[in-house]
This record gives C-alpha cells, structure tokens and sequence, in this order.
C-alpha cells in the first residue's frame, strides 16, 4: 500500500510524503504506483518551471519514500499571491485527485492530511 501525508499550514497545502508500494500489479507493470509517480514528478516539474519556485523534495529509493515540501505555497516565504494561490492549488489538486482515486484503489492507497508547520 501507498501511503501519502499531505502537509498544511494554517489551512494551506503546501507538501507531502508518500511511502511504499501500492501492491496493484507486478513491479514494472503497477500502473497505480505509476499513475502516482507520473502526478508527483508533473507537480514539481510545474512548481519548478512554469511557476520559477523552488521545491525540496527528497527520493529514496530503498524505502520508497518521497518528500515534497514548497515553500511558495505559504504567505511566510512567498509574498507573491498568485504565484502562493498556484502552487498551494497544485498541492491541493494532487490531493483531490488522489482522494477521488480511493473510490477505485482504497485497498492499495491511502490519502490523508496533517495541519503542521512547514519545517527546513
């Protein structure tokens, strides 16, 4: 099972941490941990060029752990509101998405969401 933490701050998406395999398919032809790593990568790729913000994100491989953190979604680091309402949105997107895929993959992914400061 795929475990994913999403992060907010006063309300605000602004990361996540997914961990482990989904356990649908074989490994190579899982297409939900695919479908996932797919959406991962595009939320940072868009955060990082289409909106020039920084994302910290962190992958290992051995464990199945990846962190994304941005700092551009919240009002403390980002004085910039659109570009602040665009990467928080994004975040929050990857959780509807992900929140709506548990209807069909419940058995194989689990979505939640902690209130906590973002932390370096």
């Amino acid at each position: 099972m795929t475990k994913i933490v999403f992060f907010r701050s006063g309300g605000v998406f602004y990361g996540f941490e997914e961990q482990g395999h989904t356990g649908y398919g074989e490994a190579g032809d899982d297409i939900l941990c695919a479908a996932i790593s797919s959406m991962t990568m595009f939320l940072i790729n868009t955060i990082e060029v289409a909106y020039a913000s920084s994302v910290d994100y962190d992958i290992e491989d051995d464990d199945t752990r990846i962190r994304v953190r941005a700092k551009a979604a919240l009002p403390e680091f980002e004085s910039d509101d659109y570009k602040r309402y665009a990467v928080s949105g994004i975040m929050m997107g990857y959780y509807c998405q992900l929140s709506d895929m548990l209807e069909e993959y419940g058995d194989f992914l689990d979505v939640s969401v902690e209130e906590r400061p973002y932390e370096d």
